[in-house]
């Protein structure tokens, strides 16, 4: 298990995010979807935790067989996805990925958000851990992404928002900035495979980083399309877009309640560990070993790849992570 501490800094407010980051996912997952591959939206329903208050329940399965390398795609089934389950209690958001494909892999991403320049270094708690968690500014401005995802008028060196007046951000600018806030993210990848362990852990987090990169600076290109939008027309586009990406990859739309309902207290249920949620859609147990299976005294599993003498036969993760939130790089 490897875990890792994301901070990114934007030039906005939390509560101004609270909009950006709906319309930012939709229509990132939009872009990236294509026939047969991308993100279709299972479920995305409100509801109402005890603790944390409204929330937003939201389930995606993220098909990525073509993004496979070719040994994987031989031994994997045609219709490959893995399955993204996202809480979303607004400046607090928890995120599960698991595959049923590699049931030893899973990536846990807690997210909080605060009004400052990443100075918080208590803000998922105090209490000593067994291990000190590595801490990851990005910097959405000047830090590098994959080229094929490069966009001019997503350069924000040059991108000026006509709208806020904010823009132009150039070398110091989180020092300067006003207003700014940053998004923290509690990153734990997990594969418990002998022998590949170490390496896919980096990699992924490789990955999640390019990802996270990504998002966030298209969030803040993309602020004058949101910025004077509502909490309803937010999430009507959210819904008009969904259900577009669900056509676009050739999956039948999906019934996406938007309604005001919400579930009883006793429908709800999970773990000490994360926030409550209804028995439904129950949260990931990303950390436990599955309760018809007895834990192996023995070794952990080992995965036997082809021929590591040829360059496709390398441990590759798909280019594309959802959000949350997964990201959707290589």
């Amino acid at each position: 298990m490897l875990m890792k501490e994301y901070r990114i800094c934007m030039p906005l407010t939390v509560e101004e995010y609270r909009i950006g980051q709906l319309y930012m996912i939709s229509k990132h997952s939009h872009e990236q979807s294509e026939r047969g591959e991308g993100v279709e939206v299972v479920q995305n329903e409100p509801y109402e935790d005890p603790e944390h208050g409204s929330g937003q329940f939201t389930e995606k399965r993220i098909y990525l067989n073509n993004k496979l390398p070719s040994w994987a795609r031989a031994v994997v089934p045609k219709i490959f996805y893995v399955t993204e389950k996202a809480w979303n209690y607004y400046p607090y958001t928890i995120t599960g990925n698991a595959c049923s494909f590699l049931p030893k892999f899973s990536i846990h991403i807690e997210t909080k958000y605060e009004d400052n320049k990443g100075s918080n270094d208590n803000i998922f708690g105090s209490e000593p851990k067994e291990e000190e968690t590595e801490v990851c500014f990005v910097d959405i401005v000047y830090d590098e992404i994959p080229e094929r995802h490069y966009k001019e008028s997503e350069d924000l060196r040059y991108f000026k928002s006509k709208k806020t007046n904010r823009g132009f951000l150039q070398e110091g600018w989180i020092s300067t900035q006003d207003p700014i806030m940053c998004s923290y993210k509690l990153v734990t990848v997990k594969f418990e495979v002998w022998g590949l362990q170490t390496r896919v852990e980096q990699f992924v987090h490789k990955v999640i980083r390019d990802v996270l990169t990504l998002g966030h600076r298209q969030a803040f290109a993309w602020v004058d399309e949101w910025i004077d939008m509502t909490m309803e027309e937010v999430r009507e586009y959210e819904r008009a877009t969904q259900q577009a990406t669900n056509l676009k990859i050739g999956t039948f739309p999906p019934a996406i309640s938007i309604s005001e309902t919400q579930l009883s207290s006793s429908a709800r249920s999970g773990p000490n560990s994360a926030p409550s949620t209804p028995l439904s859609t129950e949260a990931p147990d990303f950390l436990s070993v599955p309760k018809d299976r007895p834990r192996k005294k023995s070794a952990p599993e080992t995965l036997t790849l082809p021929d590591t003498g040829r360059r496709d036969s390398l441990f590759k993760l798909p280019s594309f992570f959802s959000w949350n939130s997964s990201p959707q790089p290589e």
